[in-house]
């Protein structure tokens, strides 16, 4: 499902990150480990597209991210990836229900109802749906985009930090409903994190470290 090689990312004024290959199957879990700075969440960007490496390759399924342009990025991005970004990042402007929304518009797909009532279900965001952004908790804020990255069931999640700011209920919560979907659909998930709860859920998975800036 992944493979990644050589790949390699620097910033003007000299700041660089070199990642070590990787080969992640289908249906397959990836913990992604390392210190502050390491570029978990850059690795995340640049298997999503979000971002372009300096050198080196990123396949994601049968798909070469080299060869899309970034208009072609995106819309592959919307289609395939379900991504949760650290901090959840909704869009201050729209409600909880306009954000889920966002995932449909740039799609062109309707999520399953059923599916969607289950997520709001389970994560507790019934009595949320017409807040926006601001008038949201950090937990709260989480679980609308840990929703917005499941809704339309992708073949691929990027998760990072998915349990920050979440209690421990709310994190078993989460970390269940992560591993419910990609088991049941033999879809790839993974997730970069510091917090030993989520380590301990993927208990067993692949695992790669990476190390600090170079």
């Amino acid at each position: 499902m992944i493979t990644t090689r050589a790949l390699y990312k620097t910033w003007p004024g000299g700041a660089s990150l070199r990642f070590p290959d990787l080969t992640l199957p289908e249906g397959q879990t990836l913990l992604l480990r390392g210190p502050s700075g390491s570029g978990k969440s850059t690795w995340l960007a640049l298997v999503s597209g979000l971002l372009t490496p300096t050198q080196g390759e990123v396949i994601v399924g049968a798909q070469s991210l080299s060869s899309l342009s970034q208009t072609q990025r995106d819309t592959w991005r919307s289609t395939h990836i379900g991504f949760l970004p650290q901090g959840g990042r909704l869009s201050p402007a729209l409600t909880v229900a306009d954000n889920l929304d966002l995932v449909r518009f740039a799609a062109r797909r309707e999520p399953p109802r059923a599916h969607q009532a289950t997520l709001v279900r389970r994560l507790g965001l019934e009595g949320l749906l017409r807040r926006r952004p601001h008038e949201l908790s950090g937990g709260q804020t989480l679980r609308v985009a840990l929703a917005r990255a499941l809704l339309l069931q992708p073949a691929l999640i990027l998760a990072d930090e998915p349990t920050a700011s979440l209690d421990d209920d709310q994190a078993h919560e989460a970390m269940t409903l992560l591993l419910e979907h990609t088991q049941a659909s033999g879809h790839t998930l993974v997730v970069a994190t510091h917090d030993q709860r989520a380590v301990q859920a993927l208990d067993g998975a692949q695992s790669l470290w990476l190390e600090a800036l170079s």
